[in-house]
């Protein structure tokens, strides 16, 4: 069955899970019998609190279970506070889903490197669960994941499952710490160097604040990877999700119609302009 994403479908807030102080994750699942909204990794559903209005947000469960819809929000403005307000058994409407995905066919037989910072691991969290769904179609995989606190970490329970498995290298690391803190202390940058990855046959996934992914973008051109092997999901200010209202515009592109997922190649004239 086709579903047109511009419609806005009933779904049931199933758990609310706090993530950090003002981050939470909401399950939802269609009401009515509704089939389910099949996505891709890396793109993103409006959500629409009734009364309030409608923001979008990127999807971030697995999309082998398209049955239960995850979204992670920070609570930031008023539609976004009231999606976390939330509770078992009040509906949400979403429309989607909308926007490219990361080309994970494009890294078949490759080395997978994802660097990610801050909520930026919010659209990489459903690629990692792609990626190990097809583990042995890919070279090695490294997440980087840095935060500006230990407190701000996201998925305290993938990240511990993930470190463990011996065919990913997971580094994980903040600006700032206590002592009780036992892992990496410096911005992302400082550790793509020690990553796991070959530069002629790899594929980067990056994704965080607009000033982690353009150092990132340069270590990694530095280690010698393509700029066509280079894709970064621009987040920045999305209202509409079709492109019409342009708070999201950047140079030629519309992030949440042209996006949100770029390969740098195509946007690399502009990424690189600071006042865009």
């Amino acid at each position: 069955m086709t579903v047109d994403a511009m419609i806005p479908r009933f779904h049931r807030i199933e758990r609310v899970r706090r993530e950090v102080r003002d981050v939470f994750t909401l399950e939802m699942t269609p009401v009515d019998g509704s089939d389910p909204l099949p996505f891709a990794p890396g793109q993103f559903n409006m959500l629409y609190a009734f009364g309030i209005g409608e923001v979008p947000i990127s999807i971030s469960g697995d999309p082998s279970q398209p049955e239960r819809l995850v979204h992670t929000i920070r609570s930031v403005g008023a539609v976004t506070a009231a999606l976390c307000r939330m509770r078992h058994g009040e509906l949400v409407g979403v429309r989607g889903p909308f926007g490219t995905h990361w080309p994970l066919e494009a890294a078949d037989g490759k080395d997978v490197v994802i660097i990610a910072g801050g909520l930026g691991l919010v659209p990489l969290r459903p690629a990692m669960y792609a990626l190990l769904a097809r583990r042995k179609s890919y070279g090695n995989i490294a997440l980087l994941y840095g935060t500006r606190t230990p407190e701000e970490v996201l998925y305290h329970k993938d990240l511990s499952r993930w470190g463990k498995r011996a065919d990913v290298q997971l580094e994980i690391t903040v600006d700032a710490a206590g002592p009780d803190w036992r892992g990496h202390v410096g911005l992302v940058t400082k550790f793509i160097s020690s990553l796991r990855f070959h530069p002629q046959r790899s594929v980067a996934l990056v994704c965080g604040p607009e000033i982690m992914m353009r150092f990132s973008l340069w270590e990694l051109l530095k280690r010698g990877l393509a700029p066509e092997d280079i894709f970064l999901s621009m987040e920045r200010n999305m209202k509409c999700g079709v492109g019409l209202c342009g708070h999201c515009q950047f140079g030629p592109f519309f992030v949440c119609k042209d996006g949100p997922v770029f390969a740098y190649q195509k946007m690399k004239d502009w990424f690189e302009k600071k006042e865009v």
